[in-house]
């Protein structure tokens, strides 16, 4: 199963984003990006790809853990940027080297359970809120609208485990499916929450 490591901001701030993001979608050029679902919306801390089901039950005590290890931390979504011509997102302001840590946490611990994992890069908070269809694109006026968006602080309590079910024909443009599968509170007890 397709798997990754995340922080799920709340619905309060999600709907903060949603509000944002239909501001965006009525900018000039909106129509060549395909914007990414609310329900997808989450800031990917260690991303998996195929984890085979015998490596689940180490994982799984492996990422408790590290959520046990790591202290409930303050973030909001904040400002925007964008990967080169392909990516725009949002990013995040607060507790961001805890944030850093917990992904390196999780990457960590998918390693030592088995997880063959990418190369490691240095940790950059984003959420991606939309992908472009062409790269002829310039993103900039949406990372200008996005420079002024604050959304309001919560307090990150618990790291997620996610599974991603990629769209297998029907419609073009059709979004991923997530499940998240367990959870965990950060300085907490390290059996899942759920």
């Amino acid at each position: 199963m397709r798997l990754f490591a995340a922080v799920l901001p709340p619905p309060a701030q999600l709907d903060e984003l949603g509000r944002e993001v239909d501001r965006l979608v009525r900018l000039p050029g909106a129509d060549l990006l395909r914007w990414t679902s609310r329900p997808g919306w989450h800031f990917t801390l260690a991303f998996m790809g195929e984890v085979d089901e015998e490596l689940l039950p180490d994982l799984r005590a492996r990422l408790g853990r590290a959520a046990h290890r790591t202290a409930p931390f303050p973030l909001r979504l904040h400002g925007g940027g964008h990967f080169g011509r392909a990516v725009l997102w949002t990013g995040a302001a607060g507790g961001l080297d805890e944030m850093r840590l917990l992904a390196e946490r999780a990457d960590a611990a998918a390693r030592r359970a088995g997880v063959a994992m990418d190369e490691h890069r240095r940790y950059q908070a984003h959420l991606t809120v939309a992908r472009s269809r062409t790269h002829a694109l310039d993103l900039r006026p949406f990372v200008t609208d996005l420079d002024a968006f604050e959304g309001s602080r919560w307090e990150v309590a618990e790291l997620a485990l996610v599974r991603s079910r990629l769209p297998g024909g029907g419609p073009p443009g059709k979004q991923p499916r997530y499940e998240t599968i367990a959870t965990w509170p950060l300085g907490g007890a390290a059996e899942p929450a759920r």
